[in-house]
């Protein structure tokens, strides 16, 4: 079995040093860790799991997700856990139920059981008190990179908001309302909204004003009726695939009809969403290349001491029936 003391010779350092960095335990330089943890991978060091002292049968990994019930992140779930599997790998979930006051707690949970390294999508990767924590090697998955966590896997959500607006502009329509999830509980949804108003800014188009919603509650009984009286937009973009279908039932609720009376746009690219009548317009996002790229990239950082980058990977705009022209 290899030991502590293999470990510290390879590196070239004190055991101690190897201590706090595989338990995390006190400040190291970014240097010496990749020295320790690629002295650990080449000698197939498994650090023990416990206070019992009790060698740990398989590694783990801890992944954070705001909703395990959203097609998204669980398309993305099952990826990294293929890729897991193949690598010898455990993984351990949390999700924060897209608030940021549960995301700490959630990562200190996945903490207690000494993992590997975390892939972490939280409600704001500038704000999120849970990156706040020495954190074991981390990638950030759909939050874009910051200065201390540079490891991202992301998709180019203000673009893809301008996309889809600038789609329903060239079919005519200028007033667009955007339907969201609070912008406090996910950046993604904000960096849409962003490009929404990029879009039309852009094109001369005053935008208008988010209707923001709780991302937790169920989409069957949203009331869209005091905001299309007010606003009466021809179109509506929602921050995600599931709200725009719960957009569609409650236009039908209102008796309009889509795309005829009102055009609906998501983001995403759900399956569901292709099983509709009319099919969903809609950008699909690469959920399961972005699973796959997040576990390469943080077993490259925790067993080979690769550097942290951030890879951005496309998205891409699905015209379907719930747009329609009105030039």
């Amino acid at each position: 079995m290899i030991t502590l003391q293999q470990v510290a010779f390879r590196a070239g350092c004190s055991l101690a040093t190897v201590s706090r960095v595989l338990n995390h335990t006190g400040p190291v330089s970014d240097e010496m860790v990749r020295k320790v943890r690629r002295a650990a991978a080449e000698l197939g060091y498994r650090a023990a799991g416990g206070v019992s002292g009790m060698a740990r049968r398989r590694p783990v990994i801890g992944v954070l997700i705001p909703s395990i019930t959203n097609p998204v992140f669980a398309s993305s779930l099952s990826t990294i856990q293929n890729r897991m599997l193949v690598a010898g790998h455990s993984v351990l979930i949390a999700q924060s139920d897209y608030d940021p006051a549960r995301e700490a707690d959630a990562v200190a949970s996945l903490l207690n059981e000494q993992p590997t390294g975390l892939i972490l999508t939280v409600c704001d990767a500038e704000t999120s008190a849970a990156l706040s924590a020495a954190l074991p090697p981390t990638v950030l998955l759909s939050n874009l990179p910051t200065a201390r966590f540079p490891a991202a896997i992301t998709v180019d959500n203000r673009g893809a908001g301008r996309e889809i607006t600038a789609y329903l502009h060239s079919f005519g329509h200028r007033r667009i309302l955007f339907v969201s999830g609070h912008f406090g509980a996910s950046d993604r949804a904000k960096l849409r909204y962003l490009g929404y108003c990029d879009a039309l800014e852009a094109m001369g188009t005053a935008p208008l004003a988010p209707f923001e919603i709780p991302f937790i509650d169920g989409y069957d009984g949203l009331d869209l009726s005091d905001v299309m009286a007010r606003l009466q937009p021809s179109a509506i973009i929602a921050s995600n695939d599931l709200l725009a279908l719960g957009v569609i039932a409650a236009l039908r609720r209102e008796g309009l009809a889509v795309p005829q009376d009102v055009s609906v746009a998501g983001f995403d690219g759900i399956a569901i969403g292709r099983l509709t009548y009319p099919v969903l317009t809609t950008v699909e996002m690469p959920d399961v290349s972005m699973g796959a790229a997040a576990a390469s990239l943080l077993l490259d950082m925790a067993e080979n001491a690769a550097a942290p980058r951030h890879l951005q990977v496309a998205y891409r705009l699905r015209p379907g029936g719930t747009v329609q022209d009105i030039r």
